[in-house]
């Protein structure tokens, strides 16, 4: 019976254990790799053993950057009175893509999950009371989605930041009817968060 190589298998395991890799996916993308040039593959094996070494949190926000604090909160131009809360990194990167936002972020490391039994603790909370105990902030912006999870976390966030740091105001991004829509194609949920967020016209 034909036996898999260790180094391929070895490597398959490891590939598996990525988001979205099972073992037949790991195992095509590493047959694909063995069709690739070698310098090519070199590359690549040597961008992920230096990924450890290259790339690390900011000490401020805590996003993945090559340099502390990252290019966002280094820059003078930016308003430190506004911190944009998001969940993850890469909700940091779309705010960011939009180029519509000059304060600067920080990164909770997740949602709550009450159905998950997801305990407080695994959010970067006291980083944040260290951030805002400096003073300079004045709004906290809650950017955490429109999930049962984000809900809950919005409510725990505001209720610890409001008894911590009565002076910093906390808002949150409008939730509602998109661009485009009709309100008869709408759910309840999104029609109550619309009537609860109204704004004046």
């Amino acid at each position: 019976m034909q036996r898999i190589p260790e180094p391929l298998k070895e490597l398959v395991d490891q590939m598996a254990r990525l988001p979205g890799l099972g073992p037949k996916s790991a195992m095509r993308a590493a047959m694909s790799l063995l069709k690739w040039p070698e310098a090519e593959v070199r590359r690549l094996g040597k961008g992920v053993y230096e990924l450890r070494d290259t790339l690390h949190l900011c000490s401020r926000c805590g996003a993945l950057s090559d340099s502390d604090p990252c290019p966002v909160c280094a820059d003078s131009s930016r308003d430190a009175a506004q911190l944009c809360l998001v969940a993850e990194w890469d909700s940091m990167l779309t705010m960011e893509e939009g180029n519509f936002y000059r304060g600067l972020y920080f990164i909770l490391g997740g949602l709550l999950a009450p159905l998950d039994n997801s305990p407080a603790g695994s959010l970067e909370m006291e980083r944040l009371y260290g951030r805002l105990a400096e003073g300079e902030v004045r709004e906290l912006i809650l950017a955490l989605g429109a999930t049962a999870d984000a809900e809950a976390t919005a409510s725990y966030v505001r209720e610890q930041v409001g008894r911590r740091f009565p002076g910093v105001r906390v808002s949150r991004l409008a939730q509602g009817i998109p661009l485009g829509a009709e309100v008869r194609f709408m759910d309840r949920e999104t029609l109550r968060q619309s009537l609860r967020y109204r704004q004046e016209f």
